[in-house]
């Protein structure tokens, strides 16, 4: 089993990049590929089971979209052909259609979701968030300088109960188009939802997947669950 970790060395605010260590105590045996920023993304040329993004800068957001470029097309294949992917925080905006600065500027992005992206970096929007995935419910949390726009009605990731969706005016969380998943949604989202992890060992082809730490992160996520749905009352 492959994992492809982009650009950890700077895609990894808000201790997502606990994400992968996680993954790591799930899977020991399976192969984890650190790519460098500088370095040729594994994905070009071989099979991942798993392709990881975590939130980053708005300046490296801006280089990632310039390196991803010459990848366009290879990752339209991928995700047509249901190659799973998670990218975290503003990470998935690289993948919209552009991402506009508070001063008007337009950045082209490369065009795979349909999602606009607005920046105020004079405005932080934190949230707490109960979502819907499936039959499972999901929390986390939000913190970030953008919004975005665009009908994710058919495409979203959660469904939510409390918080914002792309922005403050929808419900609808990320975007999931087969098995790509883009969420605004920190935390790290693998430690807080036991559940969804399953679902993505599940979906990476494991089966009957064991956690690491199973009975603390369960104990943890329902006590968190039964918080966030009293706030919901």
């Amino acid at each position: 089993m492959k994992i492809e970790v982009l650009f950890p060395e700077f895609c990894n605010l808000y201790g997502d990049i606990s994400n992968i260590t996680y993954l790591k105590k799930c899977l020991p045996d399976a192969e984890f590929i650190e790519t460098e920023f500088n370095s040729i993304p594994k994905f070009a040329t071989e099979e991942m089971d798993l392709i990881y993004l975590g939130p980053m800068t708005e300046r490296m957001q801006e280089k990632v979209i310039e390196k991803f470029m010459e990848y366009k097309e290879r990752l339209k294949e991928l995700i047509d052909q249901g190659t799973n992917f998670l990218f975290t925080g503003n990470s998935f905006e690289i993948l919209g259609k552009e991402i506009e600065n508070e001063d008007g500027r337009k950045i082209e992005a490369l065009g795979l979701i349909p999602i606009t992206s607005k920046r105020d970096m004079f405005h932080r929007f934190n949230d707490m968030i109960l979502g819907e995935f499936y039959e499972m419910k999901i929390v986390g949390f939000k913190s970030q300088f953008t919004q975005s726009y665009g009908d994710n009605r058919d495409c979203y990731f959660l469904k939510n109960r409390m918080g914002a969706g792309l922005n403050k005016q929808s419900s609808f969380e990320g975007v999931k188009i087969n098995n790509f998943i883009g969420t605004y949604l920190l935390g790290p989202i693998l430690i807080l939802n036991p559940l969804f992890t399953k679902y993505l060992l599940n979906s990476m082809g494991v089966e009957n997947p064991k956690l690491a730490f199973e009975e603390e992160i369960m104990k943890a996520y329902e006590k968190r669950l039964k918080e966030f749905e009293r706030l919901v009352k």
